[in-house]
């Protein structure tokens, strides 16, 4: 499958972030759908792609999520400028910012020039959570309590499977968005974000961190959260005249059921 297929949506760029790959919770085949269906110029990771944090407990690598390094890795040899930002859960990345690793450019934050020349600030976001910044025990912590729903949600997965029950629900996305104290939270981290992006001079700023996709103007600022492919299966997409938008991927899934697969071959890493 490539650009010229009609089921392929080309883009931009797109931006990504908090795959956490390594996990049991990591959608990586709604991730791999996704990207079967979309080409980009540009692909940028912000951050929490690899779960070290969790990986140090316990590694959940599945084949699917070796398809999902497979398949950017080729984008990236394949002409696809892929920058990659890390995040807390793989900041053991961030000592090699800078340098380029298959093909693939690490930096602690980037600007991004889009098509009509606004400039968009790339970080992750954690800088700007208090918990993480001052309170790493607490957040270790609600890690854990996190993954354990994770693990509830697999079984319960499992049931509405065998139940004939369609489509990806999240028992922690459905938790956390009944939390009045984490929508207290991302108001408190979205505005932290912002006031540093005005300082900077910049039209917007797109990070990911908290889970919680979003795009909207801010006294003439653009906030933009990518989401993450845990609970929500989201991306951030700039379409070739300089707009942006959100793809739920989660939601067309449950939507439409999965896409064609693609032979095989073309999930394959070149040698």
């Amino acid at each position: 499958m490539n650009a010229s297929d009609p089921l392929v949506r080309h883009v931009r760029a797109i931006f990504l972030s908090d795959i956490h790959l390594g996990t049991r919770g990591c959608q990586a085949e709604a991730l791999l759908d996704f990207l079967r269906h979309h080409e980009s110029d540009y692909l940028y990771l912000v951050g929490d792609i690899i779960d070290f944090w969790a990986m140090s407990r316990s590694i959940h690598w599945s084949p699917s999520q070796n398809t999902v390094v497979q398949k950017i890795l080729r984008r990236a040899r394949k002409g696809t400028r892929v920058i990659f930002i890390p995040g807390n859960h793989d900041e053991a990345l961030r000592e090699y910012t800078g340098t380029v690793f298959g093909d693939i450019e690490l930096q602690r934050e980037y600007i991004h020039q889009a098509a009509d020349g606004r400039r968009y600030w790339l970080v992750h976001g954690d800088d700007f959570d208090q918990v993480t910044r001052h309170h790493r025990w607490v957040a270790l912590l609600g890690d854990v309590a996190y993954n354990l729903l994770v693990s509830i949600n697999a079984r319960l997965s499992w049931l509405r499977r065998t139940l004939g029950i369609a489509g990806y629900w999240s028992l922690a996305g459905y938790a956390k968005r009944k939390v009045k104290s984490a929508v207290s939270f991302i108001y408190d981290f979205e505005d932290s974000v912002m006031h540093e992006a005005r300082s900077r001079g910049v039209d917007g700023v797109i990070c990911g961190h908290i889970h919680a996709v979003s795009q909207r103007e801010v006294q003439g600022l653009t906030y933009m959260n990518c989401g993450d492919w845990v609970d929500s299966c989201t991306a951030i997409v700039e379409h070739p005249d300089g707009r942006f938008a959100i793809v739920d991927w989660g939601q067309e899934l449950r939507s439409t059921g999965p896409r064609p697969a693609l032979p095989l071959e073309e999930e394959t890493v070149e040698a």
